[in-house]
């Protein structure tokens, strides 16, 4: 039942934005929002030809705008030749079908076009699955209001006009579908796991890059790892989550993943559905927070990153913050973190060193002494720990080094120094 919100950009929908300025909320939160949701609709496929808004305090429970400004944005429909009404909030399902009838254009509100964004952003099997449960998880309380609007359509969906008996098999059949695709999501989530124990067999330490919608994470994850990870200037060109290996300059090696961009108002329907995706981040032993050290809401974006960590539980962990867009002569003086160009490589030695500075917060000091037919086990000791010496002897080699715990057990064996 998942819907295309928008046309293709190939013939672009005309669209008027209405925001809503909450009491006290700052009138630079409010632009910062509303700006935001312009460049949404844009990446949606869209464009917006007019732009309005009202301060209240409360929103109307039937049409969320004023009586006043609901009259304003029919004569500005009409006007501009407007397709469609985006509403820089979440709508219920009755202000949603109230305003339809008086617009007699199809209305979406900020959730919509996010799900719609996703959707187009989806290429494997689990981005699609989770984007569409996203979806119906949304259109499920809004099918009644769905079909009304789809009945007055000529040409494309819904043109017999389905009748109350067509609305209830569709409510049957969207939570027949809505329970098939949790059941996938849990298969999805378990080869997830199985996966990761076999990552686990060599147990490399995960970062995971996080960081509001567009700060520049797939660029930086493209010139750490020398990937080639769909890199555009639109809101949410990364959707699934990709790990690759990287090798710190100590020689240690971890593994890197770029997941979803944050963003202001993300719907927890969204949160819901992309569980399997955020536990790329939920099993990651340090976050990398990319900030763009550009943006005018820096701040509130640092924010919002902050807070949706929050919702998942993973506040606690530990976080290395960059601020990116260097190259271009940005830097936020008297703030903690590692001002870098994802770009051009420039500052990536600092947080390198930071990443290595974090591994070794947790390790601790032990001496294993190994055959010298082990050569395999000196090479991965390498890889997972930090070398404070190591002597070839007649008898073997002794190897002091640094090294999370967690790994000391996988060579107890050899295992002779414990700090």
């Amino acid at each position: 039942m998942a819907f295309p919100v928008l046309k293709p950009a190939a013939n672009r929908e005309r669209v008027l934005l209405t925001a809503v300025r909450r009491k006290g909320q700052s009138r630079y939160s409010f632009e910062a929002s509303s700006q935001e949701l312009v460049r949404l609709v844009d990446t949606a496929g869209g464009i917006v030809v007019e732009e309005t808004s009202q301060e209240i305090d409360h929103p109307h429970p039937k049409t969320f705008l004023g009586k006043g400004k609901v009259i304003e944005i029919s004569e500005k429909i009409h006007q501009a030749s407007v397709d469609s009404v985006a509403i820089d909030d979440e709508l219920s399902p009755n202000q949603n079908q109230h305003l339809e009838k008086a617009f007699n254009v199809k209305v979406v509100d900020r959730t919509a076009v996010i799900l719609d964004i996703f959707a187009k952003r989806a290429h494997t099997k689990e981005g699609r699955l989770q984007v569409e449960l996203a979806q119906l998880q949304y259109i499920q309380p809004r099918l009644k209001g769905m079909w009304s609007h789809f009945s007055k359509q000529t040409g494309g969906i819904g043109t017999r006009g389905p009748g109350e008996t067509q609305l209830e098999v569709d409510r049957r059949r969207l939570k027949e579908r809505l329970g098939l695709l949790r059941r996938r999501l849990e298969e999805v989530k378990t080869h997830r796991q199985i996966h990761r124990l076999k990552r686990e067999a060599v147990p490399y330490p995960l970062f995971s890059l996080v960081g509001y919608t567009n700060a520049g994470k797939s660029t930086l994850f493209n010139t750490l790892t020398h990937a080639d990870v769909f890199v555009e200037d639109k809101l949410f060109a990364t959707l699934d989550p990709i790990v690759r290996r990287l090798k710190l300059p100590g020689g240690r090696q971890v593994l890197i993943a770029d997941t979803v961009g944050f963003i202001r108002k993300l719907p927890h329907s969204l949160i819901e559905a992309f569980k399997a995706t955020f536990e790329e981040i939920a099993h990651a032993d340090c976050l990398i927070h990319v900030v763009d050290a550009s943006d005018p809401e820096v701040y509130q974006q640092m924010e919002t990153v902050s807070y949706v960590l929050a919702e998942l539980g993973l506040n606690q962990k530990p976080i290395i913050t960059v601020f990116n867009k260097k190259d271009q002569g940005f830097e936020l003086n008297g703030s903690q973190g590692v001002p870098i160009s994802a770009l051009n490589g420039e500052g990536l030695p600092d947080l390198l060193a930071q990443m290595e500075v974090q591994l070794r917060k947790n390790c601790q000091q032990v001496t294993f002494f190994l055959p010298h037919t082990r050569g395999d086990i000196l090479s991965n000791l390498y890889s997972l720990g930090h070398m404070v010496e190591v002597q070839h002897e007649p008898d073997g080699i002794r190897v002091c080094c640094e090294i999370d715990p967690k790994f000391v057990k996988m060579y107890q064996e050899f295992l002779i120094v414990s700090s």
